[in-house]
C-alpha cells in the first residue's frame, strides 16, 4: 500500500495534536453524533437486521475463501461483455496503467467519482506527474481537493470542515480549478451545494475521460455497481467516452442475488438511508448508451497478503460504510488524519497495517488507536470483530512472528520501543502457568495493599495518568472461595462435571486461576 501519509508521526504524537483544535473536535462531535442517531433510527426500521448482518458476513467470507475462482469469473464476464480486465499487483503498476490508459485518448483531464482505492495509491499525483489533470467531483472530495487537503472521514472526507471553513475555499479556490464561485457566496448549505453544481456541470460535460472504483463487482454478470447520493457518480459513469474503474480484488461478490443483502445494510448503516438516491450498474459496454470503452483495473496492493492471515482478514470483509467510525469515541476526539492513512477510524487502524505492513511508526501504533470497547463490532453490517484483530496485530507488533508479505512468507521482527511490554507479557505467561507462583503473588498482594501507590511510576504514568489503578481486594477469590464455600462441598468454579478438565496447583486441588 502506498504511503499515502508521508511524514505523518505515529498516532499517539498527531492525536496529542488533533485534540488541542477545539474547532476541528466540535465539527468531528457534531458530525459523527448525528450521523450515529440516524443510523440507529434506520437500522432499528428492519426487523431482521441481525439475519441480514449474519448473511453479509457469510457472503464475503465465502467469496474470500474462493476468491481466485470468483475473480477468473468476473475477468470472463467483464470480458465477454465488452470490458477489458487489468490485473495491479501494487500501487506503482496500478497507476501505470490507468496513465497509460488516459493518454492513449489524448486527453489531459479526467473527472473522477469518489473512490477510496484510487486514494490509496495515490492515483492523482500519479496522473498529476504525467500532465494529467483529476477533478473530484463528490462534494466533499471537491472541498478537500480545493483546500489542499486530506480526507478524515470514509463517508464524508470533509467532516473535518464546517460551513464557513467551505465558504472560504470555494471562494478562493474555485477560480484556479474552473468556474470560480459566485459573488457574495454565503455558507448557507443550499449556496454551496449551487456553486459546486455549477462548477461542475461544465466538467462532467467536457470530461472525455472517466474514472472510479466501485462498491461491488458481480462475477456472475461481470456487473460493477456504484452507490451514491449526489447524482455526480451518475454523471462520471455514462458521459465521458472511456471509464475506467480501479477497485480493489475484495469488492467481488459472486451473484446479481448477493447484492440484495449489501443493497440493504450499506446505506443504513452509512447515509442511514432506506436506499441509496444513486444506485449505478454498468456491464462491458453497449453502443446504444454510455461509455464506448471501458477498462477494469483490480487492484491487490497487500489484499491477497491480509489474505493470508487467518485473523486479519476479516478486514477484507469492509463494505466502505464508515459506521465503525461514527461510534468510535477515540476517532471522535482525534480525527481521520491522525490515522496517516485514507482508511480512518477502528476499520484503518486494522486495514492500513495489513495493506502497508507494520515497518513504520505510524502503521505500528495504529493497533494501539482503540480503547477496544467493541462499539466498532456492534454496529459493522459485516460482522467485523475489529476488537480481535486489533489485540492480533499488538501482538504482531510487540512480538513480531510469521506473516506473508508480497506474496512471500517471512519472519516479522518485533517493533521498536516495545521491550518492556515484551517482558511484561512473559512474566505474565509464567505467572499463569504456574498456579502455585499465583496464588502467592495474591495474597502478598492482597496483604500489602495499603502500601499500594495511586499512581504507577516511570512509564506507567501514561497510563495511570487518565485512570484509577483498580483496587485491591482484601483478598484473593480463591482464598474468598475456600473460606465461604469450601467446606460445605461445593466444587470451585470450573470443576464440576462437564467444565473441563481444572488447571490443578501443587496441592492436587482444582482451583487453579485460569
Amino acid at each position: 500500500m502506498s504511503g499515502t501519509f508521508v511524514g505523518m508521526p505515529a498516532f499517539p504524537e498527531a492525536a496529542r495534536e488533533a485534540v488541542r483544535d477545539t474547532t476541528l473536535r466540535g465539527n468531528l462531535r457534531h458530525a459523527t453524533h448525528t450521523i450515529r442517531a440516524k443510523r440507529a433510527k434506520a437500522v432499528a426500521e428492519v426487523p431482521d437486521w441481525a439475519q441480514l448482518r449474519e448473511a453479509g458476513k457469510r457472503i464475503k467470507d465465502h467469496t474470500l475463501r474462493h476468491l481466485d475462482e470468483y475473480l477468473v469469473r468476473l475477468e470472463e464476464a467483464v470480458t465477454a461483455a465488452g470490458g477489458t480486465v487489468h490485473w495491479a499487483a501494487d500501487a506503482a503498476e496500478a497507476n501505470r496503467i490507468v496513465t497509460a490508459l488516459v493518454e492513449e485518448t489524448g486527453e489531459s483531464e479526467v473527472v473522477k467519482v469518489k473512490s477510496m482505492a484510487t486514494q490509496e495509491i495515490e492515483l492523482n499525483e500519479a496522473l498529476e506527474a504525467a500532465g494529467i489533470r483529476a477533478y473530484e467531483t463528490d462534494l466533499a472530495e471537491l472541498i478537500v481537493q480545493l483546500g489542499r487537503d486530506r480526507p478524515s472521514h470514509i463517508l464524508v472526507p470533509a467532516i473535518h470542515r464546517n460551513r464557513g471553513e467551505i465558504r472560504e475555499i470555494f471562494a478562493r479556490e474555485m477560480g484556479g480549478w474552473g468556474r470560480p464561485a459566485p459573488g457574495g457566496l454565503t455558507d448557507t448549505p443550499a449556496e454551496l451545494a449551487e456553486a459546486a453544481r455549477l462548477h461542475l456541470r461544465e466538467k462532467f460535460l467536457r470530461a472525455k475521460v472517466g474514472i472510479s472504483g466501485a462498491n461491488f463487482m458481480v462475477a456472475e454478470t461481470g456487473t460493477l455497481v456504484v452507490v451514491e447520493s449526489e447524482g455526480n457518480g451518475r454523471m462520471c459513469l455514462t458521459l465521458p467516452e472511456t471509464l475506467i474503474s480501479v477497485v480493489g480484488i475484495e469488492k467481488v461478490v459472486p451473484t446479481w442475488r448477493d447484492l440484495e443483502v449489501f443493497l440493504q445494510t450499506l446505506p443504513r448503516s452509512s447515509t442511514a438511508e432506506r436506499m441509496n438516491p444513486y444506485t449505478s450498474t454498468w456491464t462491458g459496454t453497449t453502443d446504444e448508451d454510455g461509455p464506448r470503452a471501458f477498462h477494469l483495473v483490480l487492484l491487490d496492493n497487500g489484499r491477497t497478503d491480509t489474505l493470508a492471515d487467518e485473523v486479519g482478514r476479516q478486514a477484507l470483509r469492509c463494505i466502505r460504510c464508515s459506521a465503525c467510525l461514527n461510534v468510535c469515541p477515540v476517532y471522535e476526539r482525534a480525527g481521520g488524519h491522525a490515522y496517516g492513512s485514507v482508511y480512518p477510524g477502528p476499520i484503518g487502524a486494522i486495514l492500513s497495517p495489513q495493506l502497508r505492513g507494520t515497518a513504520s511508526g505510524i502503521d505500528a501504533s495504529l493497533p494501539y488507536a482503540s480503547s477496544l470497547c467493541g462499539a466498532c463490532y456492534e454496529v459493522c453490517p459485516v460482522a467485523i470483530d475489529i476488537p480481535e484483530v486489533l489485540v492480533h496485530l499488538r501482538e504482531r507488533v510487540v512480538q513480531g512472528g510469521r506473516a506473508v508479505r508480497d506474496g512471500n512468507r517471512v519472519v516479522l521482527q518485533p517493533a521498536k520501543g516495545h521491550a518492556a511490554e515484551r517482558a511484561a507479557m512473559r512474566a505474565a505467561r509464567w505467572a499463569f502457568s504456574h498456579p502455585g507462583a499465583l496464588r502467592t503473588g495474591q495474597r502478598l498482594a492482597s496483604r500489602t495493599r495499603r502500601l499500594h501507590p495511586r499512581t504507577l511510576p516511570g512509564p506507567g504514568r501514561a497510563w495511570s495518568g487518565t485512570r484509577d489503578l483498580p483496587a485491591v481486594p482484601a483478598e484473593p477469590f480463591r482464598d474468598w472461595w475456600r473460606r465461604t464455600h469450601g467446606g460445605d462441598g461445593t466444587a470451585v468454579p470450573g470443576t464440576e462435571p462437564g467444565a473441563g478438565t481444572p488447571v490443578r496447583d501443587e496441592a492436587g486441588d482444582g482451583g487453579g486461576d485460569r
